[in-house]
């Protein structure tokens, strides 16, 4: 900033000259990758979000972005980015309880979770949310459990599903077994179960989507060496290459949604399970509609008790 413009933000009062329209703007330009997905998404124009950010930044006296594609934080912008998504949320949320003349919550909301719950669970949940909860919009990111539990403690989402979390609040959803994935003429595709002993003469395919440990423990149990062939982190891949016959994979049951012709999931013998959790921000204040869908998520007949 040229020192001319230092001395017309500070006489113009500087910091008192953010709003939450700016702040907004900086967030859904990093969300959404771009200033012409954020004018969308706010529908608004671009150059109502161009403006918008540019004002931010003359009164911070610091730019928040880099204008590069797609659009990055700078070293000031992510130390101010969590305090941004903190108002842009509170502002919702209030809008949001503003909003409720009927006693049922509304909004919009942004659920993570992992690849194969995207995949096999959450449709049926989404449906039974759009019909008990018509006035909230859900928007579902997709990502791997470390990134997800980071989305959901920077507050880049509202609600998100949790691979084994640490006791606290929300509600488990689903206990999920680990099976062998193996194409359909292996030798061991017609059994009823299989050791992951019995696994060890094919080359193993490690899935890097955040159920590592869980495959650890299950070669430890069976007492053999864990040593993975190749590592893979895009699901499609991974099935595709063990169709081909080029190894021999494990993966949580919910992956069954996914399955490809020639392809099949055998229990395992060792019994895994990862417990997925439907939760809310840690520490912060829940939106009027998260608590809805978690309670009645806890309601329904077929709940799966944390325990169970």
């Amino acid at each position: 900033m040229t020192a001319r413009g230092e001395r017309e933000r500070r006489a113009s009062g500087g910091l008192m000259n953010l709003n939450l329209s700016q702040l907004r703007a900086f967030v859904a330009v990093l969300d959404e990758g771009g200033f012409g997905a954020a004018a969308e998404t706010l529908h608004i124009s671009q150059s109502a979000v161009s403006h918008a950010v540019a004002a931010l930044e003359r009164g911070l006296g610091s730019a928040v972005l880099t204008r590069q594609a797609p659009p990055r934080p700078t070293a000031f912008g992510e130390r101010v980015l969590p305090h941004a998504r903190a108002a842009v949320a509170a502002a919702a949320a209030i809008r949001d309880l503003a909003d409720e003349r009927d006693g049922r919550p509304g909004g919009s909301l942004r659920l993570a979770a992992p690849t194969t719950v995207c995949q096999g669970l959450l449709p049926g949940l989404m449906t039974q949310w759009r019909t008990d909860f018509p006035r909230v919009g859900v928007t579902l990111f997709e990502g791997e459990d470390e990134e997800i539990t980071g989305w959901l403690g920077d507050g880049t989402v509202d609600l998100a599903v949790l691979v084994d979390p640490p006791p606290g609040p929300g509600v488990t959803i689903a206990r999920d077994r680990f099976h062998a994935l193996l194409p359909a003429d292996h030798p061991l595709a017609g059994e009823p179960a299989v050791d992951v002993a019995d696994l060890a003469d094919d080359a193993f395919l490690l899935s890097l989507g955040g159920c590592e440990r869980h495959i650890r423990e299950l070669h430890r149990r069976a007492g053999v060496p864990f040593d993975p062939t190749h590592r893979i982190r895009d699901m499609g891949t991974l099935m595709a290459m063990v169709r081909a016959g080029i190894g021999v994979s494990i993966l949580p049951a919910l992956a069954g949604a996914m399955l490809v012709p020639r392809l099949v999931m055998v229990p395992l013998i060792q019994e895994i399970t990862r417990r997925l959790v439907l939760t809310g921000p840690p520490g912060h204040p829940w939106h009027p509609a998260v608590t809805a869908i978690v309670d009645a998520v806890s309601a329904r007949p077929d709940h799966v008790p944390p325990g169970g």
